[in-house]
């Protein structure tokens, strides 16, 4: 997929999700400014992390980092680094009070280094010494113009995927990524094996889940359907429920191909999707085994957009209990809304 395409469906869906950030806009913070810096990292270094535009070299813990991607600011986070700057994402969700970070953004908030375009200016003016772009998809032409500013991370590549594929990391090879440029390897490990058996606890109490075929399909002027390489798609998959082999662009004709098991709707009501009679004819729609996420506004469409170690247990407690009556052989019940 084009990378405009790309970008379109992820600000649609809620991944882009919005950042009023302090410092927004394009007026560059002056230098000295009152941004928090980041505790240097415990790691040996140098450390050389490989991405999909080559491979950077961290020579030394840094101290001042600039996240200018669509979910790495929970990442750095996630690890106990405050960002000097971060890019203020598109969609629409407002995530300065996003509940499974607030506690650990800066009362003021986090200076912007641009939203639909990099403020390259304004990211040199923080003096980074590292910036992150892990999921940013990038380009060769603003990764070059990063470099000239300080060392780089471009976008993660997915494990068996080529270099130029259009497939997002999971948030485990994301966050090891950032781990290891950080020099925060061992923490990261430690917090991927934390939110990972927060998904087993899950599986395990909802056998239910197991084997059941699963369908996650998004609203944007028509529907998409997210796989196992969107990490929104995979974030389901990782309950034990099996993938619908369609993906992507979803026409008028294969509406009925997402009849599964159960059925995930992003960003249309009940109402709406049933507004569409090939979409209310649905088994999985009549018999009350599908869940809406009405808007992209909401808490969980945005947790589900940051797919990070900090906002997945978020999506997790909110997702579970309405998986769970879907999933119970009781057409009777019906799913909460998300």
């Amino acid at each position: 997929m084009h990378r405009r395409s790309v970008l379109t469906a992820l600000a649609a869906s809620g991944v882009l999700t919005t950042l009023a950030a302090c410092g927004g806009g394009e007026d560059p913070a002056p230098a000295g400014s009152a941004a928090p810096s980041a505790p240097a990292g415990d790691g040996t270094f140098p450390v050389t992390v490989e991405h999909k535009l080559g491979s950077t070299t961290v020579d030394s813990a840094p101290t001042r980092v600039v996240t200018v991607g669509y979910n790495e600011e929970d990442f750095v986070l996630a690890l106990g680094v405050t960002p000097v700057g971060s890019r203020t994402p598109l969609g629409a969700y407002d995530a300065t009070q996003r509940p499974w970070a607030v506690d650990l953004l800066p009362a003021g908030g986090i200076p912007s280094v641009g939203q639909a375009e990099l403020n390259f200016e304004q990211i040199a003016v923080l003096r980074p010494d590292l910036i992150v772009g892990a999921y940013a998809y990038l380009q060769q032409t603003d990764y070059d113009k990063l470099t000239q500013i300080a060392p780089t991370i471009g976008d993660t590549v997915p494990a068996g995927q080529p270099v130029d594929s259009q497939a997002a990391a999971t948030w485990q090879e994301e966050l090891a990524a950032i781990g290891t440029a950080l020099g925060k390897e061992a923490e990261a490990t430690s917090l991927t094996e934390e939110v990972e058996q927060r998904f087993t606890a899950a599986r395990e109490a909802n056998p239910s889940f197991e084997g059941k075929t699963i369908s996650v399909v998004l609203y944007n002027q028509g529907y998409y359907a997210l796989d196992a390489t969107d990490p929104r798609g995979n974030f389901f998959l990782q309950l034990g429920f099996g993938a619908n082999p369609l993906s992507g662009s979803v026409s008028e004709e294969q509406v009925v191909q997402l009849d599964t098991d159960v059925l995930v709707v992003l960003g249309q009501s009940r109402a709406e999707f049933a507004a569409n009679p090939a979409a209310a004819g649905l088994d999985v729609v009549t018999g009350n085994r599908t869940v809406y996420v009405p808007t992209f506004g909401s808490d969980f469409a945005g947790a589900l957009g940051f797919s990070s170690p900090l906002s997945l247990p978020f999506a997790l407690e909110q997702a579970v209990p309405a998986l769970a009556t879907a999933t119970d052989g009781d057409p009777a019940t019906v799913p909460a809304d998300l």
